[in-house]
């Protein structure tokens, strides 16, 4: 069951970014094209996740894990932070 929970979280993050990425392309938005790079790190992170629980399962993947979700985190926050800032608020 966890299988397909850690694939399927890892392909719909992956969804995220194409179609994010999709409409960045469409229509230049920065805010747009750094949270796609966020949902890059989320599925990376989710990859990682697989990996780390069904593949290798001996091998202790956490610190590459956490370290992709907090760079995902972190894009994603300054994205929004920046936006505001050139929104005027």
């Amino acid at each position: 069951m966890g299988l397909f929970v850690y694939a399927l979280c890892a392909l719909t993050s992956l969804a995220c970014f194409v179609l994010l990425l999709r409409q960045h392309r469409r229509s230049y938005s920065p805010l747009v094209f750094q949270s796609s790079l966020a949902f890059l790190c989320f599925a990376a992170s989710n990859v990682l996740l697989f990996v780390d629980f069904i593949v290798f399962p001996q091998i202790d993947l956490r610190l590459w894990r956490n370290l992709t979700t907090l760079a995902g985190v972190l894009v994603l926050l300054l994205a929004v932070t920046k936006d505001g800032e050139r929104n005027g608020r």
